[in-house]
């Protein structure tokens, strides 16, 4: 898959499975670290855990191999590294408190509407 695809997926099923407020940045001019990345929120320790669960289990079905997973102790934070697409799972106070949208300001918005289903 290319790192479009996967953030592609990776978007779909956090949409599906009711992530708030899922932010794309494209980074791969800013950084070796990856093409892009995701960035959502959730409503409670549970659905981070839940969220992270189901786009480490599509991906697998789809042969993407997780590379690193931090953060599963205290359930505020998940990051899944897949190489070129980094996905970012957190309890919503901590995406507050870390705001890595600023920090990584400079980074362009992948406009993902067309991705998220309309409520």
């Amino acid at each position: 898959m290319t790192a479009r695809e996967k953030m592609e997926k990776i978007v779909d099923v956090l949409d599906s499975k009711k992530a708030d407020d899922i932010r794309v940045l494209s980074v791969s001019d800013l950084t070796i670290l990856a093409d892009y990345f995701i960035i959502c929120s959730a409503q409670s320790t549970t659905q981070v855990k839940a969220l992270a669960d189901s786009v480490e289990e599509k991906m697998d079905e789809l042969g993407e191999s997780l590379v690193k997973k931090e953060g599963k102790q205290g359930l505020n934070w998940i990051l899944m590294d897949y190489g070129d697409v980094i996905c970012h799972v957190f309890y919503q106070e901590t995406r507050e408190f870390y705001a890595l949208e600023k920090l990584w300001a400079d980074a362009e918005e992948v406009d993902v509407s067309g991705l998220l289903s309309e409520l």
